[in-house]
């Protein structure tokens, strides 16, 4: 078809401002899936997604609409995750179209992430149309968050479509609206193939399938293709579009979205971001200009994952880079601790990511693997003027060639009603941060902060959603490096540290995280035949311990009489040998892989953070 008759277009939205319900309507009134086959969440594809309610992987659909005029188009949909967590999942659909509906929840309002998905699409220049979803709802603040929209987008605000992925009311023009005022792609047909590969999963059979936005040019079935950054030559074994499901084709031409399953077997030869070209003989591909790929993402929250069974190391490893194909935004790179063996050092987007990207890993690949507590990456300011990447707190220079120790800062922004404005200020200045500037918008206030990177990744999103009873939103991205009085706090079990519990944080914060953290794993380790003492350190100084006491043996039970110092000369022997078990025990304690599993899920409920 004709680029004039396709239109390329996302929808981006706040977390549950009703995507994947105004997309199963769009499938429906398209005829793309046929009503009976439609179910809830249509193109959320996998069961994490259905279970939580949220969108994790975006999804690409292609619909074919006859506008109200008559006139017969191609709709390409890509449908977006909300979470602040997936944003880069966003920024690259956005790379792959001309326009976005950008829809709000009508009993809801605008929200952070609202904010910031409208920024991303209008840096990418797309045309973007304001959409108020859940209308059957019959909202009381309807015309007022119209006119929020309106004055956001610049707009008038009956330009603002007002839809029902419920009932479907209103659908059918805003799909009139998209026809209307998103721009057909522009390339250039008669020049050489090019696509820009924005998203990829792995097939065991098909080998790596890459999603992409053909450019210029066309592509068919058994053409052979080139890859520019990682200068790979494939044949195109498949290709197709969306169907959803993957529907085979004769050709893809300019402006189209689609796929090509390339055959590739090694994970690492495609990447994201891209360009994909026909081969050609070396000097005339060096004259195929790459396409803007993608910035790198900014991996905000490290961990590290190691297999349970040593012998599952190379499956992990082959997971992960599978799993990369399809979720670009996660980095991770060999490592190794003593007591957990080799594993990786995973970077994630946020907590939440890592949490998926560790379900996806038992649920999609079988492996269970050992997560450490997370943490953000610092950088050391040397004595002698150089300058340390931190990943690890284990990486940490001796104290005395450190200057300074600098942390990431994020800045960002709440939205909320005005009654909860004192609240937040408190919960700002209680995690080291502070407002740089509130403005009201329409009902609520909005509220601009910096905050430590730190403080966002430990708790803060859920005590901003318990000191506004759940009203308030949340958008950040990281801003700068700053100084900070930091310190290295260990735990050592037995006199011996744990690298994997190490943690750089406040010297304010050391106490009470390094007691509740001991206490946790007083109550989870197996206890010895001598005491074990646990400890919370900075350097040599202790600021917290507990002990585990020994297991307990009835020495005297055999005993059925006689002289009290018959017991007292056992229990004296007993106690000498606990002495000299401890003595040889020290520093070999083993601690069950378990227990870093258990230390992880601690830190992340809400019970042990307000220890």
């Amino acid at each position: 078809m004709e680029q004039s008759r396709i239109r390329n277009f996302v929808i981006i939205a706040h977390v549950d401002h009703g995507k994947s319900t105004l997309a199963d309507r769009f499938l429906e009134l398209t005829r793309t899936v046929e009503r009976r086959q439609l179910r809830e969440q249509f193109l959320d594809q996998m069961d994490l997604e259905r279970e939580r309610g949220i969108t994790i992987k975006m999804q690409p659909v292609r619909m074919a609409w006859k506008s109200a005029e008559g006139e017969e188009y191609i709709l390409n949909l890509i449908d977006t995750p909300g979470h602040v967590d997936f944003s880069y999942e966003v920024s690259r659909s956005l790379a792959a179209v001309e326009g976005a509906v950008l829809l709000v929840d009508a009993s809801q309002g605008i929200q952070a992430q609202t904010l910031a998905n409208y920024h991303l699409a209008k840096r990418e220049g797309l045309a973007i149309l304001g959409a108020v979803s859940k209308i059957d709802l019959r909202p009381q603040y309807l015309k007022e968050i119209r006119d929020e929209m309106a004055a956001l987008l610049h707009s008038p605000s009956e330009n603002i479509a007002q839809v029902s992925g419920k009932t479907g009311e209103g659908v059918a023009e805003l799909l009139d609206a998209i026809v209307n005022k998103v721009p057909p792609p522009k390339g250039n047909p008669s020049q050489p193939f090019r696509a820009l590969i924005f998203d990829s999963y792995f097939d065991p059979y098909k080998g790596v399938i890459a999603y992409v936005r053909v450019v210029d040019g066309s592509v068919r079935k058994d053409d052979t293709l080139y890859l520019l950054a990682t200068k790979t030559k494939n044949s195109a074994i498949e290709i197709g579009i969306f169907a959803p499901e993957l529907k085979p084709t004769d050709a893809l031409h300019a402006g189209e979205i689609g796929y090509i399953a390339t055959g590739i077997k090694e994970p690492g030869s495609v990447r994201v971001g891209d360009t994909i070209t026909r081969f050609v003989p070396p000097s005339a591909t060096a004259a195929v200009e790459p396409l803007p790929g993608y910035r790198d993402p900014q991996p905000m929250v490290f961990a590290s994952l190691f297999s349970p069974q040593a012998d599952d190391f190379p499956m992990l490893k082959d997971a992960l880079g599978k799993l990369k194909l399809n979720d670009a935004s996660f980095t991770f790179s060999h490592t190794r601790q003593e007591m957990l063996g080799q594993g990786f050092r995973i970077g994630c987007l946020g907590t939440l990511h890592l949490e998926i990207i560790k379900e996806r890993l038992r649920r999609e690949y079988g492996i269970e693997p050992v997560i450490t507590l997370p943490s953000v990456k610092y950088r050391a300011m040397l004595q002698n003027g150089e300058t340390a990447e931190i990943p690890t707190p284990q990486e940490l220079p001796p104290i005395h060639e450190i200057k300074s120790i600098e942390e990431p800062w994020v800045k960002g922004a709440m939205l909320a009603p005005p009654e909860y404005v004192g609240s937040l200020m408190m919960l700002l200045q209680g995690s080291h941060g502070r407002a740089t500037h509130t403005e009201t918008m329409g009902r609520e206030i909005l509220i601009s902060f910096e905050l430590p990177l730190a403080e966002i990744i430990v708790d803060f999103y859920d005590k901003l959603k318990s000191v506004t009873r759940g009203y308030a939103s949340l958008a950040y991205e990281i801003a700068d490096w700053r100084p900070g009085d930091l310190v290295k706090t260990e735990i050592l079990v037995a006199g011996r540290p744990v690298d994997a519990f190490s943690r750089i944080m406040p010297r304010s914060s050391v106490e009470s995280w390094g007691r509740a953290t001991i206490e946790k794993l007083k109550g989870i380790l197996p206890r010895e035949s001598f005491p074990v003492p646990i400890q919370a350190a900075i350097g040599t100084q202790i600021v917290a311990r507990v002990t585990i006491p020994a297991l307990k043996k009835d020495v005297t039970g055999h005993l059925y009489g006689g002289d009290r110092t018959r017991k007292m000369k056992l229990w004296k022997k007993q106690q000498k040998g606990k002495k000299k078990l401890a003595e040889l025990g020290m520093g070999k304690i083993e601690i069950p892989p378990s227990v870093f599993f258990e230390i992880f899920k601690a830190s992340s409920s809400a019970e042990y953070r307000s220890k």
